[in-house]
């Protein structure tokens, strides 16, 4: 009972940081900060996912989130502003229409089973399945290996791709703005090199 109450006090708590950082980068003007924000919303996010057991998704928000996404803003930083412009318009609908999607969202949560019911239809069914069976059926001892190598390979598969991509993108974007850099510098020095050379001719 007071390992359940512990945990319940931690997810608690990872959940109100993370509705803090949501409103403080909703809040930012600075596109550095929120970009930093972003990854320590995202490590919440993985925390609280180890959290619930959910450990292979834990790690990809941990990578991707955290990670790979932190180095992509940052990329995009460096190839724009560092400050965001004033909003015009549309405000109040924006917040209206986001108020009432989260609204839905939590309505249609009402009839999910409580977290960690152990009627839940999950439990009923294909749990012992793959508890059962996956050793027999994939040939690996493992549960977890075989769900996500077999059963949801299809997911992972997915997944690293995403990862993937992810990574090709940051290095397209910084290999990108190191090269522009590289250039405009051998530009600059060009330049001066050529008004040294005037000034010595005169």
């Amino acid at each position: 009972m007071g390992e359940q109450a512990m945990g319940a006090a931690i997810e608690a708590t990872l959940f109100l940081f993370m509705i803090a950082l949501a409103i403080c980068i909703a809040r930012l003007r600075s596109l550095f900060a929120g970009a930093m924000l972003f990854g320590i919303f995202s490590l919440l996010a993985a925390g609280m996912q180890m959290m619930m057991d959910a450990v292979d998704v834990a790690f990809t928000e941990a990578a991707v989130g955290a990670g790979i996404s932190t180095v992509l803003f940052l990329g995009a930083l460096g190839l724009t502003v560092s400050e965001e412009s004033s909003a015009r318009n549309h405000r109040l609908s924006a917040l209206a229409i986001v108020t009432a999607t989260g609204l839905l969202l939590a309505y249609g949560t009402l009839d999910m089973p409580a977290y960690g019911d152990p009627e839940a239809p999950i439990h009923q069914h294909v749990a012992p399945h793959y508890l059962v069976d996956s050793e027999q059926e994939i040939g690996v001892p493992n549960v977890v290996t075989s769900v996500l190598a077999s059963y949801r390979g299809y997911d992972t598969f997915g997944e690293t791709t995403v990862v993937l991509t992810a990574a090709v993108g940051a290095i397209l974007l910084l290999g990108g703005s190191a090269a522009s850099a590289s250039r405009e510098s051998e530009a600059s020095d060009a330049a001066a090199s050529d008004g040294s050379d005037d000034g010595g001719e005169a």
